[in-house]
């Protein structure tokens, strides 16, 4: 017999933009070359068929606001129209010295990224708990370094420059993702939320 699992009284969101396959598996593939190159267990990498890119991290939303989220997001996208992107390059956030997030580049030539960042971020703004950045920097997380792991990470480093002008892909993005994210003891698994057209 089916039972409904009780809702949760909050939700942990973010939105994003999806990453299609053969961009997954071009990126995919300098994954594993830096994983070859890394230390064992030093970072949690990101799963491909994971990847994304992220305009806003909301945090714990209240499961009583979700239905008024979902009508301002609504909202954004109907006014927007799709964006032609671009993965390239491989970096370290907050920088190659002291590394926490190593990435791959997204972006256009036309600040279409950064414009519907700024829109959905005040739209939604009432809605998101977690710290805001100051700075957006369209990005595909290929994995985070574990904190505190006393390893050296020349090898990494150096294959990561042999990747740092690569091209991995175009794309047209046409709609925008709401993720659900978990945290379990293997790291955060995604699961599609809801999905809503860039329809302007």
């Amino acid at each position: 017999m089916q039972t409904d699992e009780p809702t949760p009284a909050f939700l942990r969101l973010f939105i994003a933009l999806a990453v299609p396959r053969n961009v997954q598996k071009e990126i995919g593939r300098a994954q594993s070359q830096l994983q070859r190159s890394s230390p064992p267990g030093a970072i949690r990498w990101t799963r491909p068929e994971q990847f994304h890119v992220t305009l806003t991290f909301l945090g714990d939303v209240p499961a009583t606001q979700v239905e008024a989220l979902k009508v301002s997001v609504s909202g954004v996208c109907a006014g927007f129209p799709a964006i032609h992107l671009s993965a390239h390059g491989i970096g370290f956030f907050p920088n190659i010295q002291r590394p926490r997030v190593v990435w791959v580049g997204a972006g256009d030539d036309k600040g279409q990224l950064a414009e519907l960042h700024r829109q959905l971020d005040e739209e939604v703004r009432p809605f998101a708990l977690a710290e805001k950045s100051d700075r957006f920097s369209g990005h595909i997380t290929l994995g985070r370094f574990k904190p505190g792991h006393p390893a050296a990470f020349d090898k990494l480093l150096a294959r990561a420059e042999i990747h740092r002008q690569r091209h991995f892909g175009d794309w047209e993005a046409g709609q925008m993702d709401v993720f659900r994210s978990e945290l379990t003891s293997a790291g955060a698994m995604h699961s599609l939320f809801a999905s809503f057209p860039l329809a302007g």
